[in-house]
């Protein structure tokens, strides 16, 4: 099935409000909240996890529907290994869970599941659910729902300046071929565009080692809304703020 466009009848009012003639190509998404999701009902912070799980099926649904490109969410950082492992493990049990139910619609929809971050210290499990849905999607050519799971940008910066490194000492490169170009190139991302909005939920105002390369020029959306609590209705409305914002990209408007 093509990737879905703007021909049908908009699902929800925020959704009729969106130009079609500015789409965000890539959107970017922070997920917080669902720990303080679970607090404010006195539930255990896997219940919130579970909960947010839900809401990035709703998120890419509405991604896809509107004719974003790609949709790369941060799923687990490498500093959330320090969590108490109760939690870890809970949390590397979702990509499997969420991959083996949601992966049917996925194939369906014309979307394509890949992943940024070090899939090599995940546990089998999680692992074999990611190459599982990478390899079945491969095919598809709508929305890239990319996860950033076991991911840190400096750490990708760090092993993209080494393989650089490697390249010119071996003669494939020359100093003066290292541009930013170069670099981009040579980071998880090389392959697709850098976002061009970054939503962030439950009012944190940080980037938490996140794509710190890639959202140089990238326009930000913070809101207070927890993860579990991010409808619809909340994408359009950073959406539409994204429309109504003037990408300078350091020069002068027009």
């Amino acid at each position: 099935m093509a990737n879905k466009q703007w021909f049908w009848q908009p699902k929800h009012t925020g959704e009729a409000a969106i130009s079609e003639e500015n789409v965000p190509v890539h959107i970017a998404i922070i997920m917080d909240g669902n720990g303080r999701w679970a607090k404010k009902r006195a539930l255990p912070r896997i219940a919130g996890h579970n909960e947010g799980m839900k809401t990035v099926r709703k998120i890419t649904r509405s991604a896809n529907r509107i004719g974003v490109k790609v949709l790369t969410l941060y799923a687990f950082s490498t500093e959330n290994w320090k969590r108490p492992k109760l939690e870890v493990d809970f949390l590397m049990k979702l990509p499997e869970e969420f991959l083996s139910t949601f992966l049917p619609e996925l194939i369906e929809e014309n979307v394509r599941v890949e992943m940024i971050g070090d899939i090599e210290q995940l546990p089998a499990h999680t692992k074999k659910a990611v190459q599982n849905a990478i390899e079945k999607t491969a095919g598809n050519t709508g929305l890239v729902l990319n996860f950033a799971l076991n991911y840190g940008s400096r750490s990708e910066i760090v092993h993209a300046v080494q393989s650089i490194m490697k390249d010119v000492e071996a003669g494939k490169l020359a100093d003066q071929d290292v541009t930013d170009e170069t670099i981009s190139s040579y980071l998880m991302t090389g392959h697709l565009p850098e976002p061009d909005l970054l939503i962030r939920t439950s009012g944190e105002h940080r980037l938490s080692n996140f794509m710190l390369w890639q959202l140089a020029y990238t326009e930000f959306f913070f809101t207070d809304v927890l993860w579990p609590d991010f409808s619809e209705e909340h994408l359009f409305e950073a959406v539409k703020a994204f429309q109504k914002r003037s990408r300078r990209f350091g020069g002068l408007s027009q």
